[in-house]
């Protein structure tokens, strides 16, 4: 005989089944149509309209005193109303994001003289890029949640260039299913994170493909580094590709520019450590990844995203 407590437990967990099932059903109903809406509305008025949105709501949200505390630990220097000027950048910059994640296509798109009007790359970065393009040899690629993360994908998928892109799938179902849809066509082959990642992109180093992934979140399991002077745990995955197959490891970021504009930056190849074999030392690689990453949160802090727990 099973206890009342394990029956409660059990339709518990039934009911809360079928509301999860139910709102992914309506949310599959719904989402197209939003995102049909949000396309037709003028790019850069919905962009300002959410980001003022955000602005408001945000400071009402748990994850705003997440980003305070956040903010007060990585900058002791500076003053309460800095703080909160970062964190409404911050609140800005992701009512921005939603919008621009239907729009992507549009603001990587080339206008009529071949340039693009809404994403710019000064030389250097062209001289970077094409290398990395006519390279016979893959090289790995990391960003970080800065300005509109999606966009380096964007362009390495529009300009040709051979790559795979590790993303984490929503929670919910029907988003993540039509959001893959429309990355699909523009970003190159999508790996979704999961046990069988790492070795599907060593596959894909193997053929030839470039590896670009998000560097800056959280994980449990991932190795000790230290980020504004706080020890935090980051994965270890493009460390680890690199000291396998000796890739060359380049950093991607976006920056956000007035009036709907950004601008991207590639790095030259961050030099790996090395341990006294010779060999790619994953853990001293990864601390030169997050270094070059705070050096880019540093420049523009109302641009990262604050809001998470990234120290535990």
């Amino acid at each position: 005989m099973h206890s009342p407590l394990h029956y409660w437990k059990y339709w518990t967990w039934r009911a809360a089944l079928v509301l999860k099932r139910g709102v992914d059903r309506a949310g599959r109903r719904a989402v197209r149509p939003a995102i049909g809406l949000l396309r037709r509305l003028d790019r850069i008025s919905a962009s300002n309209k959410a980001g003022a949105v955000m602005r408001t709501i945000g400071p009402l949200m748990r994850e705003h005193r997440i980003g305070r505390a956040n903010l007060k630990a990585a900058f002791p220097e500076k003053s309460p109303e800095e703080i909160e000027r970062i964190l409404a950048g911050v609140w800005d910059n992701l009512g921005r994001v939603a919008v621009e994640l239907v729009n992507l296509d549009r603001i990587a798109a080339q206008g009529a003289r071949g340039d693009r009007p809404f994403l710019t790359y000064g030389e250097r970065e062209l001289r970077r890029f094409e290398a990395l393009r006519n390279s016979e040899k893959p090289a790995l690629v990391f960003t970080a949640h800065l300005a509109n993360w999606e966009l380096p994908a964007v362009v390495a998928g529009i300009e040709g260039l051979r790559s795979m892109v590790l993303f984490r799938r929503p929670n919910m179902r029907s988003v993540a299913d039509v959001l893959v849809e429309m990355r699909e066509p523009l970003m190159g082959k999508l790996v979704a994170s999961g046990f069988g990642a790492p070795m599907t992109l060593a596959r894909g180093l193997e053929t030839g493909h470039h590896v670009g992934m998000l560097v800056d979140q959280h994980d449990s399991k991932g190795v000790e580094v230290v980020f504004f002077g706080r020890t935090c745990r980051v994965s270890p995955l493009i460390a680890m590709l690199a000291r396998e197959y000796e890739c060359p490891i380049h950093g991607v970021r976006i920056i956000r520019l007035p009036e709907g504009v950004f601008t991207g930056e590639i790095t030259e190849a961050v030099p790996p450590a090395r341990d006294a074999d010779g060999r790619i030392d994953v853990a001293g690689t990864m601390q030169a990844i997050t270094s070059v990453v705070e050096s880019w949160v540093r420049e523009y802090p109302d641009q990262w995203l604050w809001l998470h727990r990234r120290w535990r």
